[in-house]
């Protein structure tokens, strides 16, 4: 009987570990929404789309006009970029220097649109944490085809995610929004998203709070706002285009902000932002995915071009840009190659002569704000 006890004590408890696993799995979410008098909801009203989510400012036809328009040579090479090849596989290698904004704010960039942020009173954040390929199904087709993989990505340790208080996504695209890093994450943090987001999160008893454009939050110190976007949302194939509202967050301590943009086009979101909240200090402002030859306006007008988001940073008062979308970590959806979007910042920087100081970052790099 003793020789045998070793063998049944494992089998037991790898039982009940899979009970108590496949309970938690269908546990259903905690579900909140904080809307709020100043939050603002822009649905259809009429027609087949009723209900439907859509964004603040849209030009009345066509396309709209922009402040400004990189013509020709928009991707020179640069010196502070050291690359294999031409505008791939590269790395910047520029002085990093940002103003000293003593914001109590420090943030790690983990490729493409996620970030790992440390706030002033000692919480732990996660901006579109995605830590791997797409999720199923595009990641099975992604290997079938051989198409879109990335060469790197991101990386926390499980220590590091325990740690996690709030995970905030921006929108259900596969690139920002990840079945397989919420797994990862667990159900210990609070999930703040945009209306309707909540649909389409697994079930396994998960803290979720939905939020309006301007609505806000309060997280222990923090002040959480969602904010409009320039962008659209869907998560199939079909009929469920902004089903699901998307956006971006502003994150205020003691009068210091830090705000992610999510994925958008230039539109007067911008300036708007800035008369409602004033200066920012802090803008993680995306630059890439704007490029496709056969498509150039909606990608345009949903994506800024590295000079839409110079103009954007100008109008939100930024004391600090910090782009981000390129880089090895990129999908490279919509460029021309992996740092393409960072040399035409850089030349596009000098052309307009832009006062906005920008910190360069390279994935996994940690910088103290």
């Amino acid at each position: 009987m003793l020789d045998k006890a070793p063998a049944v004590i494992p089998n037991t408890t790898m039982l009940l570990c899979s009970i108590v696993f496949l309970a938690s799995c269908h546990s259903p979410n905690h579900i909140k929404q904080h809307v709020g008098e100043n939050a603002v909801i822009e649905q259809f009203t009429d027609g087949e789309n009723v209900g439907r989510f859509r964004n603040l400012f849209r030009p009345k036809q066509g396309w709209p006009e922009y402040p400004v328009t990189c013509e020709s040579n928009c991707y020179p090479a640069h010196t502070a970029v050291a690359c294999k090849t031409p505008g791939q596989d590269c790395q910047y290698i520029g002085p990093q220097q940002a103003p000293r904004l003593n914001s109590g704010f420090s943030l790690q960039w983990l490729g493409h649109a996620s970030f790992l942020v440390h706030t002033p009173d000692g919480q732990q954040l996660l901006f579109d944490p995605v830590f791997g390929q797409f999720d199923w199904p595009l990641n099975w087709a992604q290997h079938l085809v051989g198409i879109i993989k990335r060469p790197y990505t991101p990386n926390l340790s499980p220590e590091q995610l325990a740690q996690t208080d709030a995970v905030l996504y921006s929108h259900l695209h596969y690139d920002h929004f990840s079945h397989a890093s919420i797994a990862q994450i667990g159900n210990n943090a609070t999930y703040y998203l945009p209306l309707g987001m909540a649909d389409y999160m697994p079930t396994g008893g998960y803290q979720i709070i939905e939020k309006a454009w301007y609505s806000h939050s309060q997280r222990g110190e923090l002040n959480i706002h969602l904010l409009p976007a320039h962008h659209f949302n869907s998560r199939k194939l079909f009929n469920d285009d902004n089903k699901a509202l998307w956006g971006g967050w502003l994150l205020e301590h003691n009068g210091n902000t830090l705000f992610f943009a999510g994925d958008t086009g230039y539109s007067a979101h911008f300036s708007d932002i800035q008369q409602r909240y004033g200066d920012i200090d802090i803008c993680l402002l995306p630059i890439a995915s704007y490029h496709h030859e056969e498509n150039a306006d909606w990608y345009r007008y949903v994506h800024t071009t590295p000079e839409d988001a110079l103009v954007a940073a100008a109008e939100l008062g930024c004391k600090l840009m910090i782009p981000w979308g390129y880089g090895n970590a990129s999908w490279q959806m919509g460029d021309i190659s992996s740092h393409s979007p960072l040399l035409r910042l850089l030349h596009m920087q000098q052309q307009l002569d832009s006062q906005v100081p920008l910190l360069i970052l390279n994935e996994g790099d940690n910088v103290v704000l």
